[in-house]
């Protein structure tokens, strides 16, 4: 049992059967998070540059796409790493720490998207007293409050996952709480406590996104003028949060209920797809969509002329 107790290399079993495709795996992973880089700095560098995108909207955008670089720096050096070699282990301490960044990023996004949506609603319900209410002050406030508290959070759910381990598979590609937990010598109190925080920070959001979305709605129904703007401007923001849900839903599904007789492959699809498609779709939509991002950057690119530029700076409705 000493020997046991003391096991601090695990082995990350997701990558059985992956040998034979192992170099198209790589280069595929590669291009992906080359693409990945490309699109979220894209997007936080030209917010950060361009001064009349420094609008509540734009600036947690910027930070939603910092978080997506934070996430997937959790996984995606490890993973390459990992194809190259034969042997695929990690530390007890290195697990952890896989994870926690993993949590508290999918965390922080459904932070982030509620206070876009709450951004919204403040916008198209209460326009008049916009700017009274998204102050600066009061933006570096939410901002601080969307990094720090699933952080704190995710870190406590985190820590008590701490234990005695009796057994050395982890039977994915990376590392998430519950099955360290799960590889714990005795019951522990974390397996309760892990997933009601996850759920908890995940239901509340939710609920308060759909609340701020049911009142944009009647407000709209209302005015013309209020339906144009929830059109412009939240659409990208739907598209988002679609994105986000359905993949950390199909994620975290299978991590609870997954079943052992899927192909190895799919089992890997559906570990790795929330770290795939929200952090380029995201960035792809609200570049596109977003006149004034969408504009800057074909300036930038020399597709716009610098007539154009004139265009940037036209008033826009928030």
């Amino acid at each position: 049992m000493d020997n046991i107790s003391q096991m601090t290399m695990l082995v990350l079993a997701g990558f059985n059967g992956t040998a034979n495709y192992r170099v198209t795996l790589l280069a595929l992973t590669f291009l992906c998070y080359c693409v990945i880089l490309l699109v979220n700095l894209t997007i936080i560098l030209t917010i950060i540059v361009d001064k009349s995108l420094h609008e509540p909207m734009y600036i947690f955008l910027c930070n939603l796409c910092i978080n997506g670089l934070y996430g997937t720096a959790g996984f995606y050096p490890k993973f390459l790493n990992d194809l190259l070699f034969s042997t695929q282990v990690i530390s007890q301490a290195g697990c952890l720490v896989q994870a926690f960044v993993l949590h508290s990023s999918a965390s922080a996004d459904s932070s982030f998207l509620a206070l876009m949506a709450y951004d919204r609603y403040v916008a198209i319900c209460r326009p008049l007293v916009y700017r009274s209410v998204m102050t600066k002050q009061r933006i570096c406030t939410f901002v601080i409050i969307a990094w720090m508290v699933p952080h704190h959070l995710v870190l406590l759910s985190t820590v008590t996952s701490i234990s005695r381990l009796c057994g050395s598979i982890i039977p994915k590609i990376y590392c998430v709480n519950i099955l360290l937990i799960n590889l714990a010598c005795s019951p522990s109190i974390a397996k309760t406590i892990v997933p009601a925080v996850n759920s908890s920070i995940f239901t509340g959001h939710a609920a308060f996104v759909v609340w701020t979305y049911i009142q944009m709605i009647k407000t709209c129904l209302k005015s013309r003028e209020n339906m144009n703007k929830f059109i412009q401007t939240c659409v990208p923001h739907v598209f988002a949060l679609t994105i986000f849900t359905i993949s950390l839903l199909f994620d975290l599904l299978y991590t609870l209920f997954g079943s052992k007789n899927l192909p190895q492959h799919a089992q890997n699809f559906l570990a790795i797809e929330f770290l795939i498609f929200p952090q380029i779709i995201n960035p792809l939509i609200y570049g596109l969509k977003l006149t004034k991002i969408r504009n800057r950057i074909l300036f930038v690119l020399k597709v716009l002329k610098p007539k154009d530029i004139l265009k940037l700076n036209q008033p826009q409705q928030i």
